[in-house]
């Protein structure tokens, strides 16, 4: 799938959302939405930056946004936006959130940007092509057994009781003395890199994965859900990430201990 122009138009969100974002680090006072969540002005200065130029470039394709919303498309294309992936560590002044913009394909991301504005990192990742990280090719590394794994999570506070006790199943089964929490959607663009060796999160929304897919399998992962299913609009929100797919079986597995 040859998607140059669509590379490059991504590149033009990112670099809008990064311009908006900036100004706002460690400066930004926040509002609670509906769900309790946080919100910035940034999140949304950002959000309307991206859709303005798609409005302009791409007025065929849908757009799934966190802030805004669902703006219906006639291409059978939609790009996904989350402005601000990790909104609780920007309050916080920590340079770990990202920028996530995805372009889906009859439902399914053929296109991603990890973008992180503050450190100005940036991945992307494209069906069929290596996974870039400024400009050079990254990859995964081979973890030879699930006890060797590094394991990372935004937070147990994100998981039901339920999601919680299955996550401390595959846990107790990695190297947990080198558990990661927090870090949103650095955490997979660190496994893309090669830092970590599996993700593991619940009720994530496909603005918070989508993007994800192929940045981590372009660099030789794998991503799925929590039964080993690949990831598409209108998944239930459990999602896996590892670095090595050898072991989503022993993931899998262990995910299915929980009580």
């Amino acid at each position: 799938m040859k998607l140059d122009a669509e590379i490059a138009l991504a590149h033009r969100l990112a670099d809008a959302a990064g311009a908006a974002i900036r100004p706002h680090f460690r400066a930004a006072a926040f509002e609670r939405k509906g769900d309790k969540t946080p919100v910035t002005a940034a999140d949304r200065a950002a959000e309307e930056a991206m859709r303005a130029i798609l409005a302009a470039q791409m007025p065929g394709d849908g757009v799934i946004g966190e802030e805004f919303g669902v703006a219906p498309g006639t291409s059978g294309r939609e790009w996904v936006l989350d402005p601000i992936d990790g909104t609780t560590g920007f309050v916080a002044g920590r340079p770990l959130f990202g920028t996530l913009i995805a372009l889906l394909v009859d439902g399914f991301p053929v296109l991603g940007v990890i973008d992180q504005p503050i450190l100005k990192e940036r991945w992307i990742g494209v069906i069929g092509q290596p996974t870039l990280f400024n400009g050079r090719e990254v990859r995964t590394r081979p973890c030879p057994s699930l006890a060797e794994a590094a394991i990372a999570t935004t937070g147990p506070h994100y998981f039901s009781d339920h999601d919680g006790e299955h996550f401390m199943a595959l846990a107790a089964k990695t190297d947990h003395k080198r558990m990661v929490m927090g870090g949103d959607c650095y955490n997979y663009a660190m496994l893309a890199s090669g830092h970590l060796d599996v993700v593991c999160e619940s009720n994530l929304k496909v603005y918070d994965w989508a993007a994800l897919v192929p940045v981590v399998e372009g660099a030789g992962g794998v991503m799925a859900d929590w039964t080993g299913e690949p990831l598409r609009n209108g998944t239930s929100g459990h999602v896996l990430a590892l670095g090595d797919p050898a072991r989503l079986d022993d993931v899998v597995e262990a995910l299915a201990c929980g009580h």
